[in-house]
């Protein structure tokens, strides 16, 4: 069973997502009140991710991931947000925290959440000496609208860049994040044609009409292009669906105040956040995303990765 580390200075807050975990029978849950009241925990208890709030007296939200990337690069930090917190968790995104759900819907967004940034962090840690003299890796691929194939894609991803050693374990697995954010994005609002505004007002129609065009045409006939090109400079990512597009011009900037607590929001947010480049063609259809590897790129080997469990989720939506 995996644990988890909540760390919140509300005692309310506290047993709320404590008790949301718990409820799924899959993760043993851990507490601190603080930043540094956390730190403790892990020293005693190293655990597979951390959920952390971002005002907390001692050692706040943005204080806690700049440690956690420092001191245990390889255990995710899931952000909790509250209205207000929007500047601090864009920079705390930018720091290395993996992903982010506002409280307003913890209920909805927590559990989905968590699944994803375990998942991403659970990959196996067997490397071949074959594919660690991988040099550069050029890849394309055309797939179906299955969000399964779009998930074992990412960790394949992560494994190529793990296997050839660029980037350190934190920025693979947030490039990792900021790439299947793009797919679903392209598959969901490009090939399904679900719009954002429906996410905003109603999750369950959002999800229930994606499952439903699936199996309609035209938009079960329409496919997605991937080119991925991998080497020891750079990382970059093409993403192209045969959906409407849109004009790239009328994207709101996802890092604006209030943006933050619109679930619609928050693949573009993380995109921004994690990538150095981000380009839409004209059509829209198409997205090209670009990661430069620093120039002396440190690979953190550590402990922690022992921790990380695989997850067998198969859940359809993210």
């Amino acid at each position: 069973m995996q644990t988890l580390l909540v760390v919140d200075d509300s005692r309310v807050d506290r047993r709320l997502i404590g008790g949301l975990l718990l409820k799924t029978g899959e993760y043993e849950v851990i507490y601190a009140e603080n930043g540094r009241d956390a730190l403790k925990r892990i020293e005693l208890d190293i655990p597979d991710a951390v959920l952390t709030d971002l005002h907390m007296p001692e050692l706040n939200g943005l204080e806690l991931v700049q440690a956690m990337k420092r001191d245990y690069p390889l255990i995710p930090v899931l952000l909790m947000t509250a209205q207000g917190s929007e500047e601090l968790a864009v920079e705390a995104l930018r720091l290395g925290a993996a992903s982010y759900v506002t409280k307003r819907r913890l209920g909805e967004d927590l559990i989905p959440t968590i699944h994803q940034i375990l998942e991403a962090a659970s990959s196996s840690r067997g490397e071949t000496r074959l594919l660690n003299r991988i040099v550069s890796s050029e890849t394309s691929y055309v797939l179906p609208n299955d969000t399964k194939l779009i998930h074992a894609l990412s960790q394949q991803v992560r494994d190529i860049m793990r296997s050839m050693r660029i980037f350190a374990e934190n920025d693979r697995l947030r490039i990792g994040i900021a790439f299947e954010e793009a797919v679903l994005n392209s598959l969901y609002h490009g090939n399904l044609e679900v719009s954002s505004e429906l996410r905003d007002k109603d999750h369950s129609a959002y999800e229930d009409l994606a499952r439903k065009r699936t199996v309609e045409s035209p938009y079960m006939d329409r496919q997605l292009y991937i080119d991925i090109s991998l080497t020891r400079a750079a990382a970059k990512f093409s993403v192209r669906d045969e959906g409407p597009g849109f004009a790239p011009t009328s994207v709101s900037d996802p890092t604006v105040q209030d943006f933050l607590d619109r679930p619609s929001g928050r693949g573009m947010l993380l995109m921004k956040a994690f990538m150095d480049e981000i380009i839409y063609s004209e059509t829209g259809n198409q997205v090209t995303m670009v990661k430069f590897a620093p120039p002396s790129d440190e690979i953190t080997i550590d402990v922690a990765a022992s921790v990380f469990d695989d997850d067998d989720s198969e859940d359809f939506l993210s």
